[in-house]
């Protein structure tokens, strides 16, 4: 058959323009642009922006969860907006207005379930991963009529979630392997205003903070029945906390094969925490109150940064001395850092000065820079294949 002149070069066109635009998810990630509404999508590999998605709400507070095949992020307002976002076309695939204010979410092992953590209502929404319907609603009612403000909700294993109540002083976990009738198991009095958590790699160990109290509290997911025991009580004893300007986020602990990594609330310190026993095995001295902890993919560092008034700085500890090999200077208010997959790089959100920088993690230095809108959270899609990201 023989194809005319211009329908053959119509149809490599055609073709060529379809191989171009295909592409990968893994290198990519999602930046919020708190104060704006919107989200820059970049590519890691070349460190380029892509495009960016507006309408999204308030980000004042936003975090990010990844479906399994990376190709749909969802982000979780602060007004309780939950939308999916379509990564490879760049625009909104769906979005629902599910509370009044909400603090973050979770996506289930199996990457069916997308789960809300709600202030206002107090309560965990589920959702249908791929249509956004709502699923099962978990009001987070404790003592005479009243609801508690969801915090540090995680996944585990299992299709389970585990979170805790900040009022009620409680950590439920929910069963969710039947969606629309989860099984809930609570923990009670576990200490004062629990405050954000996080979950071991391998979803087994469910750690909370406590803002009322020095200590924090253990939930082994895999023994439920012993249920939730306080570590690292008292580790202020004697000495005056000071005063509190950000509370540190659990998610940013750093886990590594020996050791925990745990900000102190209200001290200038990381406290070193055996993961055999759960024990204190030491500390390290900071610059100021640390926000997030966020080890290397490979274990070898710790990078740290700050509240107000040293939210200029970043620390890293290399986690075989435990010292601090380095304290960087990246700008006004750092915000968030996230890891390349293997590590080689860092990004990091120096919201006051508009802009994203990257640095190697061998030699130190910036490599880069990205202008963004009063960027925050930064999230890569390699958190679609780990628990509790």
């Amino acid at each position: 058959m023989r194809i005319k002149l211009p329908a053959l070069l119509l149809l490599t066109l055609v073709l060529g323009g379809c191989a171009t635009s295909l592409r990968g998810t893994g290198d990519l990630g999602l930046i919020i642009e708190r104060a704006d509404g919107s989200v820059l999508i970049v590519e890691s590999s070349n460190r380029q922006k892509l495009g960016r998605i507006e309408g999204l709400g308030d980000l004042s507070h936003a975090s990010v969860v990844y479906s399994r095949d990376e190709r749909y992020a969802y982000v979780f307002g602060r007004d309780g907006g939950l939308t999916k976002v379509d990564m490879l076309r760049r625009r909104i695939a769906a979005r629902v207005m599910q509370s009044g204010n909400s603090i973050g979410g979770a996506i289930s092992q199996n990457g069916r379930l997308v789960a809300v953590a709600n202030y206002q209502p107090g309560g965990v929404k589920v959702f249908d991963a791929d249509t956004l319907e709502l699923l099962a609603d978990i009001p987070a009612a404790y003592g005479d009529g009243k609801f508690s403000k969801v915090i540090g909700l995680e996944d585990s294993t299992d299709n389970r979630f585990a979170f805790s109540l900040y009022d009620a002083g409680e950590i439920w976990t929910a069963d969710l392997s039947d969606p629309r009738r989860p099984v809930i198991q609570k923990f009670r009095d576990i200490g004062r205003l629990p405050y954000d958590a996080l979950i071991s790699e391998d979803g087994r160990h469910y750690i909370a903070g406590l803002f009322g109290e020095d200590g924090l509290v253990l939930l082994d997911m895999w023994h439920p029945e012993q249920g939730a025991r306080r570590i690292l009580d008292h580790y202020g004893r004697g000495e005056q906390a000071l005063p509190v300007y950000k509370m540190p986020h659990l998610e940013g602990w750093a886990l590594s094969q020996d050791h925990a990594y745990l900000p102190a609330v209200g001290r200038h310190e990381l406290l070193i925490v055996n993961r055999h026993d759960w024990k204190e095995a030491g500390r390290i001295a900071l610059y100021g109150q640390p926000v997030f902890a966020m080890v290397r993919p490979d274990g070898r560092q710790v990078w740290v940064n700050f509240a107000h008034p040293h939210n200029d700085t970043v620390q890293v500890i290399d986690t075989v001395t435990h010292k601090v090999i380095a304290t960087l200077k990246p700008g006004k208010a750092v915000l968030h850092m996230e890891f390349t997959p293997r590590g080689e790089h860092i990004w990091l959100s120096i919201r006051d000065e508009d802009r994203v920088d990257v640095y190697d993690t061998t030699t130190l230095q910036r490599i880069g820079s990205m202008p963004a809108l009063k960027p925050s959270g930064i999230f890569f899609t390699a958190r679609a294949h780990r628990i509790g990201l």
